[in-house]
């Protein structure tokens, strides 16, 4: 055993450096399960209804402000849309017919599936306010006890399973169907990986179209001219993302306005111009002609038409940023009138410039304003880029913690806003592949076909998460579950199909980036499972405790020691009983401590720490709790006096309770002070596998993979800011 660098095992994630504990309720009651779940009963009804409170306050200017802002951080990839969907479609010589079926197959996806989908019913499958493809997962398996979470992010007793006692049919076939359950956590895990990879192709094709327009006015410019200047754009994009956005977001709202309501201006000025009839396109018969004329080819063409709807998967998955209402707001009173028009003004133009497609966008701009729309555009491109790398950090952010994904370092940019992080290791890999997928893959239609793919199937697994929520937790009459299955999945399930026909031109690239992440992501998972199920057969109970403690070879020395555990409930690590036999000894204040995440956003500060004794003298236990979406900041100092205090506060109510033993808690008391005075240790496990003959094959490759994995991510400890000389790694090796 080595006194040497290390972060304890427990910790989940690298920023686990947990928020400030402003307030910490102290519980007496004898059962620490009894504890938590009572503090969470009262944790949840004092959220809900202090959210219900301050939904009452707010008042339509408020909205007014909110939706305002959302078009700077919400709406960037699905306004930007217009630069790419035309130059993206392999078009053959279209015709008038051919340009109305196309803009009226648009107009419907954007009003099914932006209007319908996302702003009247997504939004309403909220997971305590936060909201995305996790989130939907999340209150699944909060709500029916279907998930597949490791042990220690909730146990088997946990309230939050709720609505156990009246579950629906396809409930109970997912409690009792592992095979159900893992397939359940696939799609959660593809849809998470997706989002990663719209991370990467929305800078680079969003900021590659909008340079492309150098070439309108400048003939003699190279197509790779513009690929190295989109490069050098998005690289110095990447360089500046540890500075954070604070600085400049407010820059973020005026330039996404601006971009908002100039295009429909123009969409206007080209309807007039060109062809004023072009709205008669918004009658549904022309869909059906154009794939009634078309066949095969018109359905090939839906791999460009459905990058229209690229980013409304935004307008769900940042609703924990906004509410409900705000998000609503903008986008049927701005967003969606002005790619309609948008839509409509670009058609238009091509319908009498037929041959125009390859570039139309900036070809449907007048010579006179060309100048500022391309000055918007580029802008507007850098700020959608800007919004879909913030949601790549946040979605990796909550998969660290949440055990899906290998520590790595989570840094808060902003003190005032939570959802501001940034990861330096995953920020230069997304540069390099944004980069690389630029100078590789510079063709507009080559990434346009890779993110028709991740854009289509991010689509199709939120219509299923959905639907299992239709089914399970709203309770709705099954004629509209089927009615809403029927029309979505049809509608986007012919939209994926044609998008897995470019998969050799381009649209492998989401499919090898989400299968790498994907395996990452359960060969961790996997991993950390075979640890939990270790620790929680071989735990250490307090009765067992007791008689290690009881050798009178074993000494009590001075000084207070955190011992970081996985599990909380009776019992404590193995770890725990190779550290007493080795060192032959134990702190005479000792606090076993875990920190444990939820499947709940976020913890009220009055519910983070929890403490009680666990009947031997000076040892005590600790559970420190976080939602998926808290934010983690806490120095090491800061987070040994909160504990500390919490645990006095919890002494001092036996005190009240108990005067007649006043002076043994008294002296409980001293004990605390004077072991804190003395010396501050914390203990974490350092565990490896040993994997053994009678391992199978799949767990030997997979507990190798983990192994490599867990030996390179980043330890969570220093993020405690803990000192170098407080910090004790204890080695033990796991049979696998």
């Amino acid at each position: 055993m080595d006194r040497q660098l290390g972060a304890a095992d427990s910790v989940a994630a690298d920023s686990v450096a947990a928020s400030t504990f402003s307030e910490v309720v102290v519980d007496v009651q004898p059962s620490f399960n009894a504890d938590v779940h009572s503090h969470l009963r009262h944790s949840r009804n004092s959220i809900n209804s202090s959210a219900s409170a301050a939904d009452n306050k707010k008042g339509r200017w408020e909205n007014l402000v909110l939706a305002y802002k959302t078009l700077g951080v919400v709406f960037g990839g699905l306004v930007t849309s217009p630069l790419y969907v035309y130059p993206s479609m392999p078009l053959k010589s279209p015709t008038e017919d051919d340009y109305l079926g196309i803009y009226s197959i648009m107009f419907w996806t954007l009003t099914l599936i932006g209007v319908v989908k996302y702003a009247s019913i997504a939004l309403k499958a909220d997971d305590q306010g936060e909201g995305g493809t996790f989130a939907l997962y999340s209150l699944l398996s909060r709500k029916m006890d279907i998930g597949f979470f490791s042990a220690k992010n909730l146990d088997s007793n946990s309230i939050f399973h709720e609505g156990a006692e009246n579950k629906s049919r396809l409930g109970k076939f997912f409690e009792k169907s592992i095979l159900a359950r893992r397939i359940l956590l696939f799609i959660a895990m593809l849809g998470m990986c997706m989002l990663i990879g719209d991370g990467i192709l929305t800078p680079a094709i969003s900021v590659l179209s909008a340079m492309d327009g150098i070439r309108a006015p400048f003939p003699s410019v190279s197509k790779s001219l513009v690929e190295a200047l989109s490069a050098i754009i998005l690289i110095v994009l990447f360089l500046m993302q540890k500075f954070g956005t604070s600085r400049v977001s407010f820059l973020f709202s005026p330039i996404m306005g601006a971009w908002t309501f100039s295009t429909p201006l123009v969409g206007i000025y080209s309807i007039i111009h060109h062809y004023p009839g072009i709205f008669k396109a918004l009658s549904p018969h022309y869909t059906f002609h154009f794939f009634w004329r078309k066949g095969k080819e018109g359905w090939l063409l839906l791999g460009g038409t459905v990058l229209c709807i690229t980013g409304s998967e935004a307008l769900f998955a940042d609703l924990g940023h906004f509410n409900r209402s705000s998000i609503q707001m903008a986008f049927l009173f701005t967003i969606y009138p002005s790619l309609v028009l948008t839509y409509a003004g670009q058609t238009a133009y091509l319908i009498r410039h037929p041959n125009d497609h390859e570039d139309g966008f900036y070809k449907f701009i007048p010579k006179s304003v060309y100048w500022p729309i391309f000055i918007i555009a580029t802008l507007a491109a850098i700020v959608a880029s800007q919004s879909l790398i913030s949601a790549t950090f946040s979605v990796i952010k909550q998969s660290v913690v949440l055990d899906y994904f290998p520590r790595v370092k989570v840094v808060h940019t902003s003190s005032n806003k939570e959802g501001e992080v940034y990861s330096p290791e995953v920020n230069y890999i997304l540069m390099i592949l944004c980069v690389a997928v630029i100078l590789i893959f510079g063709e507009g239609k080559d990434i346009g076909n890779a993110f028709g793919v991740v854009v289509s199937l991010v689509m199709l697994i939120t219509t299923i998460l959905l639907t299992l929520v239709m089914i399970m937790i709203w309770r709705t009459p099954l004629l509209l579950v089927a009615l809403y299955f029927l029309v979505f999945f049809t509608m986007e399930g012919v939209y994926v199909s044609a998008v897995f026909t470019k998969i050799p031109e381009g649209g492998w690239i989401p499919f090898a980036i989400s299968f790498f992440l994907a395996l990452i992501m359960f060969g961790w998972f996997n991993g950390r499972q075979k640890k939990i199920e270790y620790e929680l057969t071989h735990k250490i109970d307090l009765e067992r405790l007791g008689t290690l403690l009881s050798d009178p070879g074993v000494q009590r020395v001075p000084g207070l020691c955190f011992f970081y555990t996985n599990i909380h409930q009776d019992g404590l690590t193995p770890i725990l009983g190779h550290y007493i036999k080795n060192m032959r000894s134990l702190h005479k204040v000792t606090i076993f401590t875990t920190l444990r995440y939820l499947l709940v956003p976020k913890v009220g500060p009055e519910e983070r720490i929890i403490v009680r004794k666990l009947g031997l003298k000076g040892v005590y236990g600790c559970v420190i709790q976080y939602g998926y979406a808290d934010t983690l900041n806490l120095e090491g100092n800061d987070f040994v006096n909160q504990v500390t205090d919490c645990l006095r506060e919890h002494i001092e109510k036996y005190l009240d309770c108990l005067p007649s033993n006043s002076i043994d808690i008294q002296e409980e008391i001293s004990a605390l002070e004077e072991a804190k005075l003395s010396d501050v240790i914390h203990v974490r496990g350092k565990t490896r596998f040993y994997i053994g003959k009678n391992c199978k094959r799949f767990d030997r490759i997979m507990l190798a993979f983990y192994e490599v994995l867990h030996s390179n991510c980043r330890s969570a400890l220093p993020a405690l800011s803990v000192p170098l000389s407080q910090r004790i790694e204890v080695g033990m090796l796991y049979e696998a």
